[in-house]
């Protein structure tokens, strides 16, 4: 007689453990943890100013002062983070800025051009001396440092020559509401900037459907995130601090035309970076040239494109510089090239590339914009100024090598 044994039932498998609501906090605050230092840096110098300075640095018009002050420097941090990306530096952008606000000072000035279109001439020059570096860079081979060293002196002495050494003023009032403007009050009286108002419930608006988009997405893909606690509070965070922003601005002038600029520039560059296919190919080429080229990116056409970008950035901080100092100067955009590369490495930029957002670079340009108003507001001379932002930036590069020998390890 046989017997059967029956085989044993197999046992349902465990599944695999969630990971806790800690776990999920520390992947995200790894995975950005330049941008996300540099949020609460940010956060915590605007709140040692604002104690040190008694309550000025908040203030609704030193908010404006400090927006229209920095606005050509973030200009210019947003085109030198997207350099840096690809892998490259240019240091040819003061003068570039020099060059095209005198330009712009002689079409309007000299010539009675009208502003308008002595703007749009300017943005072409702008996008002209970008296309002539890249064409060496890209296409000939030669270095960005080398090319773009070489015209810093060219375009800082053609500044000169247009000039003939004077500055040239005054311009048109339209020209100079590009940095010293605010945008119009309409609708009924109120104690508050009725367009100010409205712009800030469309930034909420616009950044609680972009969160909840990210989460959807991240949910479908199945990639960790946030529980929905703790989702829901960093959304009520974002909608305060825009809602205290906007009250601030409203409760004054309202928004300065060059926030606008700034505004749409920041979606629109973050956007294509992010989305488009010439801005992965832009990450592709600072990550692994070599992978890149392999891969069917064309390094040259990308290369030359994102010095035409930054030639274009350049001549539109020109343009506001130029109507905030109301004249064409030869010593215009001393350094602001150092300013603009600061901006970006403080940002998240790494000296590898490959690594950092067009956020990043405003959040940068933010945290030098904090300093040099707060310090300046409680009297710090410029000599020990100048020794801060060194250290900063010392630091944050110093960060961004202990984060990747950190990773690789």
């Amino acid at each position: 007689m046989t017997t059967t044994t029956t085989p044993p039932r197999p046992q349902p498998q465990d599944a695999p453990p969630q990971p806790s609501t800690a776990a999920l906090l520390l992947n995200g605050l790894r995975g950005n943890m330049r941008q996300y230092g540099m949020l609460i840096a940010l956060a915590f110098i605007v709140v040692l100013f604002q104690i040190w300075t008694d309550g000025t640095l908040l203030l609704p018009n030193n908010v404006s002062n400090l927006i229209q002050q920095n606005g050509y420097i973030l200009i210019l941090a947003m085109g030198m983070m997207i350099v840096i990306i690809a892998g490259h530096i240019d240091l040819s952008v003061g003068s570039v800025v020099a060059f095209v606000g005198a330009m712009s000072a002689v079409m309007m000035v000299k010539h009675d051009m009208p502003w308008v279109l002595a703007l749009v001439l300017s943005l072409l020059i702008g996008a002209v001396a970008g296309a002539w570096q890249g064409f060496f860079i890209a296409y000939v081979g030669i270095p960005s440092f080398i090319v773009t060293l070489a015209g810093m002196l060219l375009f800082r002495g053609l500044t000169q020559i247009v000039l003939e050494g004077q500055s040239i003023a005054p311009f048109p009032e339209g020209f100079q509401n590009i940095a010293k403007g605010f945008i119009p009050e309409m609708g009924p009286y109120t104690q508050y900037h009725n367009p100010t108002l409205f712009l800030g419930l469309v930034a909420v608006v616009f950044l609680l459907l972009r969160e909840w988009r990210d989460r959807r997405r991240q949910v479908a893909y199945e990639l960790d995130v946030l529980p929905a606690g703790i989702w829901a509070l960093k959304c009520v965070a974002i909608t305060a601090a825009v809602v205290a922003f906007t009250l601030t601005l409203a409760s004054f002038h309202g928004v300065p035309v060059v926030m606008l600029i700034m505004c749409a520039l920041l979606i629109g560059l973050g956007y294509v970076m992010r989305n488009a296919v010439i801005g992965r190919h832009v990450y592709a080429l600072g990550g692994n040239k070599a992978a890149a080229k392999l891969s069917g990116v064309k390094d040259k056409r990308v290369t030359f494109l994102v010095f035409v970008n930054m030639g274009v950035l350049a001549a539109l901080a020109g343009c506001v510089y130029a109507a905030r100092l109301n004249a064409g100067t030869p010593q215009a955009g001393l350094n602001f090239e150092l300013e603009a590369i600061a901006a970006a490495f403080i940002g998240g930029a790494s000296m590898s590339g490959g690594v950092g957002t067009v956020m990043g670079a405003v959040i940068g340009g933010l945290v030098l914009g904090v300093l040099n108003n707060g310090m300046s507001l409680v009297g710090i001379g410029t000599d020990y100024q100048q020794v801060i932002k060194g250290l900063v930036l010392l630091a944050a590069v110093g960060f961004d090598v202990w984060n990747k020998r950190k990773a690789g390890k």
